[in-house]
């Protein structure tokens, strides 16, 4: 999707919080009050514009980022809590934002962060965004693409609706329909694999329904369109909070990996700054102050690194 195109995602946005409100179900826009995640702790108001900018840091940016008043930021805004629109469908918020906003007061700029289809976002990177952050895990297709900052570890966990009442386990997902968005790890190589796994042993072959839009996905599971969806843990453990009992886990986390603000190839530079920065933000407390309003601290990292060895 272009980013001239971005009424499209939050029109579909919108439409899964009508469809979510149909099937009795709620997001989080519509259970907390604007920009408020569920968290009533000291840090959930925390301000990540009010993070201190740091001259030294600025001072090392590259001459393609010095001088400039903004950061591009390309993110899927579907995935809550770590990107999603708020209630009026076009303010951005959640966990990644946050540290776009804290990475921006850093370095003397402000965040603009920018609603995009997940799939589009690394292509973009160095012509359309500075930055890609959207809950990428690290992978190596990935990085031989991008460079990769780590800063927050997730892993795949499953859902299916409240009391399985299709008995969906683990080792009989063969000919099951399964939910998963588009671009993500867990459409390919995980489910994909499965699959063909199924396929090899004679059975028939899952299903995948693959959407742009995570909300989607968690409609379709609600609604039992779909018989179980998979997704990272943050947002599994997200949406079985904001649908009011009607989902449950299946299974446990696995393959637990880390996640990564993503740069240009080319632009090895200004992916060395956003390191540091990132570890100032967890040294000086900022970054868990930010995850512990989105209720997600379990992912932190102790230390951010640059192009990380990717699983």
């Amino acid at each position: 999707m272009q980013i001239s195109s971005r009424l499209t995602v939050r029109l579909a946005s919108l439409a899964a919080v009508a469809a979510l409100a149909l099937t009795g179900c709620t997001t989080a826009s519509q259970e907390a009050p604007s920009g408020a995640p569920a968290n009533t702790g000291s840090d959930a108001s925390f301000d990540p514009t009010t993070v201190a900018k740091d001259d030294a840091l600025i001072a090392m940016l590259p001459a393609s980022m010095k001088g400039k008043s903004t950061i591009n930021v390309g993110s899927d805004t579907s995935y809550e809590p770590a990107e999603f629109l708020d209630k009026d469908g076009q303010t951005p918020i959640g966990y990644d934002v946050d540290f776009a906003k804290a990475i921006a007061a850093t370095l003397g700029m402000k965040a603009d962060v920018h609603t995009a289809d997940f799939s589009s976002i690394l292509p973009k990177l160095g012509t359309v965004y500075d930055l890609g952050i959207s809950s990428f895990t690290i992978n190596p297709e990935r990085s031989k693409a991008v460079n990769f900052v780590s800063y927050f570890n997730a892993g795949v966990l499953w859902a299916v609706q409240k009391g399985n009442p299709k008995g969906i386990t683990m080792d009989n997902l063969c000919g099951k329909k399964v939910g998963v968005q588009t671009g993500t790890v867990e459409e390919d190589p995980d489910v994909k694999d499965r699959s063909a796994a199924c396929v090899k042993a004679g059975k028939p072959a899952i299903t995948v329904v693959s959407l742009k839009n995570q909300t989607d996905v968690t409609t379709r599971l609600v609604g039992g369109t779909i018989d179980a969806m998979s997704a990272d843990s943050p947002i599994i453990k997200n949406a079985l909070a904001k649908t009011n009992g009607q989902l449950e886990t299946l299974g446990a986390v696995y393959d637990s990996a880390q996640q990564g603000i993503a740069v240009a190839k080319n632009d090895t530079a200004f992916a060395g700054v956003i390191e540091k920065v990132m570890n100032k933000l967890i040294e000086e407390g900022a970054y868990t102050k930010i995850l512990t309003k989105w209720n997600n601290v379990e992912g932190a990292l102790p230390k951010a690194v640059l192009n990380p060895t990717a699983g």
